[in-house]
């Protein structure tokens, strides 16, 4: 399958979606496209303080280290099922065990009800004896810019930060203020900046939206651990990526930015068609990997 039969599937289900759509079809949708293949048996539940979360394991993983995940969806849509694949395969790729954030969505629950729950989840974490050298974050879409939300606030509560983090289209930016939305208005076969804004707003309710916690672009970077950050050229959120790259590594972090030719939002979820996703996803273990301590019981699943 080539890029653009992969952006006729996607299109099929954003196109079949209207005013009178409601927002439980819309996940439901979601959760068709992309976790269809998914065993109810595939992954483990487990309440973390309070939090919705799961457990997915690939085989012949070092359970010793964790990747705290954050599912995309525009902080609206999205799920451990129409996200496991990703995270099962990222399990292999990294070596390590996933723990899938179910953080609860708008519009029933507006920030700071995701944050809030990405904060407790990685409290839970190390309140199961897990050090935070074994812990890393990652996270695609409106999930990349809350796991580097996150960070900021582990920073700012002086909690010990995790090993690194790895993020995938990352909305860093919510008053969509990057030359990208118009540079690659006519490329993006999804999200142009009306469509970013209108979910911005669903999401803040009386927020600010350059206020950090929802912007991370906006924060003061210093002091972050090593960032991986992938995003497709075609994409109008190109920038969220790109500005923030460029403003860590002026605060002092060690951060990488790949950028995918010809590549579309979140790209990663659709290995199974794109060379690139699995090159992507291949880099991400490679991240992972370099920044956790050596293994200490290496295969221990």
């Amino acid at each position: 399958m080539s890029i653009d039969q992969v952006i006729e599937q996607v299109q099929a289900v954003y196109g079949s979606w209207g005013r009178e759509t409601t927002v439980a079809q819309m996940r439901a949708d979601w959760d068709r496209l992309f976790g269809e293949t998914v065993s109810p048996d595939s992954s483990q539940p487990v309440d973390a303080d309070g939090v919705c979360a799961a457990w997915i394991d690939a085989p012949e993983i070092d359970r010793d280290r964790v990747l705290l995940y954050f599912h995309g969806g525009g902080f609206q849509v999205g799920s451990v099922r129409s996200h496991f694949d990703l995270m099962h395969r990222l399990s292999a790729a990294a070596r390590c065990r996933v723990l899938a954030v179910d953080y609860r969505l708008a519009p029933e629950h507006i920030f700071p009800a995701a944050l809030d729950d990405a904060l407790s989840a990685y409290a839970w974490l190390l309140e199961q004896g897990v050090p935070a050298t074994n812990i890393a974050l990652a996270g695609d879409s409106a999930g990349g810019g809350l796991a580097l939300s996150l960070l900021l606030q582990l920073r700012e509560a002086g909690m010990a930060l995790p090993a690194s983090a790895a993020v995938m289209s990352a909305w860093t930016d919510m008053t969509a203020s990057g030359e990208s939305y118009q540079t690659r208005a006519d490329s993006d076969p999804i999200h142009q900046r009306r469509m970013v804004l209108a979910m911005a707003g669903n999401y803040l309710g009386q927020q600010d939206a350059s206020d950090p916690r929802v912007s991370p672009l906006f924060a003061e970077l210093q002091g972050l651990p090593p960032l991986l950050l992938q995003v497709g050229d075609r994409e109008t959120v190109l920038d969220d990526s790109r500005m923030f790259a460029h403003k860590a590594q002026a605060a002092g972090v060690a951060v990488q930015l790949q950028v995918y030719d010809a590549m579309i939002h979140v790209f990663q979820q659709f290995p199974q068609h794109l060379t690139q996703a699995q090159e992507a996803i291949a880099a991400v273990g490679q991240h992972l990997e370099a920044h956790w301590p050596p293994h200490s019981n290496p295969y221990n699943s």
